[in-house]
């Protein structure tokens, strides 16, 4: 169940979702109730089984 990032296209309000497998359809923005949203490329982190991880780069603001 992955949390994927979003930004409403109406009102630009980003926000964060967690999805259920194939339950992505109908995500509406929290600010405004509208469903035209994009999801944005995210930063990624892994925690192994030591405890330790690795963290992968946020992209640039210009990126979506």
């Amino acid at each position: 169940m992955p949390i994927y990032e979003y930004k409403c296209e109406n009102c630009n309000h980003a926000f964060e979702k967690l999805v259920f497998m194939g339950n992505d359809e109908h995500i509406e923005c929290p600010k405004c109730g509208d469903i035209k949203v994009k999801k944005l490329v995210s930063s990624t982190c892994h925690i192994n089984s030591l405890g330790g991880g690795d963290c992968a780069p946020s992209p640039s603001r210009g990126f979506s």
